[in-house]
């Protein structure tokens, strides 16, 4: 028998409800938030009814996703119905849009309660199916990495779930900061080789003269200082998967090494004489255009060809703007579990700024703000005083006429002048990488003009690379 819980102070409502239920339904009341949290504690629930002043009256602060938490902690597949007079039904679809399955009006109507019933009892069922058929394939921790609303994310979703069971190298591509790590372990859990290692390997931050040694392996007295054998990580994560971040940076010869391998399936240590097996995955990512390095010298056509067996191309940030609430939310989540705040929400100024920003440094720069913020927040929700000015004033709304105090014609022009500028030059690095020469001959100025403007807006090429 499906129950519902009943949060109100309102008797004859409550008579409303039971009078619009099938005989199948078990309802108990409670007129408060505290009362119904423990009776939760007690028994699960499938629907909570419960009056939005009541829930607006918790004293808790942070919008009602917020609000909604204790609940979905206690339960976390419960329907919230949230029960409104006609004058805050604005408050009511604020909570729909927060998380409620659905809202009802007072005076309640026993026919509206069986079809709102109806209603959010049929999206649980069809949601739970589409779980189900989910879960057939993806991990359950992987679920939460895998929710997108970005067509182009779905798309990339769809190839790590058509390669992951097979043995196909794959080359991940994309800017720095979207996410190429994350994918290229979520290849490896849902391939055949999650119970072995996965191994990553930033092969720009090792120094060429110890490139060849940390991916291969050295015998000993291979070279000066090599007074003992070392294995490779190609050694290491044998039966596993080897993940080769920056690919495009490594030395000639060590192209030549991870050629053989991919050809032969074999490799020999440094100095060595042996031929050993490598019996690894080869995942490889690049920030860098390998075709146009082929075609300048810097990257050995055959094995460009050898990596590029299946690409996966990781879109921007700034072109997967529908899917930041989301990755904002798991940020915050991943926060909570780690420290003892708990913060759910953002403000809506800040959000919105979010989704005007171009994000030269994608989903990394995205969550090193959200964590920035969270260190320096106070209360239970992140306030525009811990992110960045230019941020914000992208989420608010100009208003220039609005107010007590209207801006002048000039003042208005300054600061959407200044606005485009921040704008412009932000874009304008992320497409040259930082590079200051090019960006100031694309903008048409000086290169002293463009280290001017960028100390200005208080932009760094650094963020850029």
């Amino acid at each position: 028998m499906e129950s519902i819980l009943f949060v109100s102070k309102d008797q004859r409502a409550f008579h409303q409800i039971h009078s619009g239920l099938r005989s199948e339904f078990r309802i108990e009341n409670a007129s408060s938030k505290q009362a119904a949290l423990e009776l939760l504690q007690k028994k699960p629930f499938t629907f909570l009814f419960i009056d939005i002043e009541i829930l607006k009256g918790s004293g808790q602060t942070g919008g009602y996703k917020a609000i909604f938490q204790p609940f979905w902690k206690l339960y976390p597949t419960i329907e919230i119905v949230v029960m409104s007079p006609q004058e805050m039904l604005r408050e009511a679809v604020m909570a729909v849009k927060a998380g409620a399955g659905n809202y009802l009006t007072y005076p309640i109507v026993p026919e509206e309660v069986e079809l709102v019933t109806e209603t959010v009892h049929a999206s649980m069922i069809a949601r739970s199916e589409l779980e189900y058929l989910r879960d057939q394939f993806w991990e359950t921790k992987s679920l939460e990495i895998i929710k997108t609303k970005s067509p182009q994310m779905k798309v990339v979703y769809d190839k790590v779930r058509s390669v992951s069971p097979t043995r196909s190298t794959v080359l991940l591509t994309g800017g720095t900061g979207t996410g190429k790590g994350v994918l290229a372990n979520l290849i490896h859990q849902h391939s055949n080789r999650r119970d072995s290692q996965f191994i990553s390997v930033h092969c720009g931050a090792i120094p060429d003269t110890l490139l060849e040694s940390e991916l291969f392996g050295h015998e000993r007295g291979a070279f000066t200082g090599a007074v003992k054998r070392k294995l490779g990580k190609f050694e290491i994560a044998g039966g596993g998967t080897i993940f080769l971040d920056e690919v495009g940076t490594i030395t000639p010869s060590a192209q030549i090494k991870l050629l053989q391998i991919l050809q032969d399936g074999t490799f020999q240590r440094v100095g060595g004489e042996v031929t050993l097996e490598a019996k690894v995955r080869i995942i490889a990512a690049t920030n860098a255009d390998l075709k146009k390095m082929c075609e300048d010298g810097l990257f050995r056509k055959d094995l460009y060809y050898r990596l590029n067996v299946f690409p996966i191309e990781i879109p921007p940030l700034k072109e997967r703007m529908e899917d930041i609430p989301h990755l904002i939310e798991g940020f915050l989540k991943t926060l909570n579990n780690f420290n003892t705040k708990e913060i759910y929400h953002i403000d809506p100024d800040v959000l919105e700024g979010c989704k005007h920003y171009p994000w030269p440094g994608n989903i990394r720069e995205l969550e090193n703000l959200i964590e920035r913020a969270y260190i320096l927040e106070t209360s239970s929700v992140l306030t525009s005083e811990n992110f960045p000015i230019e941020l914000v004033e992208l989420g608010v709304s100009p208003a220039i006429l609005s107010g007590d105090s209207p801006l002048t014609l000039a003042e208005a022009r300054r600061r959407d002048i200044e606005n485009f500028e921040r704008n412009y030059l932000k874009e304008l690095l992320t497409q040259q990488k930082g590079k200051i020469k090019e960006s100031a001959k694309v903008a048409g100025i000086t290169t002293r003009q463009l280290h001017k403007l960028m100390a200005k807006y208080g932009i760094r090429k650094e963020t850029f690379k």
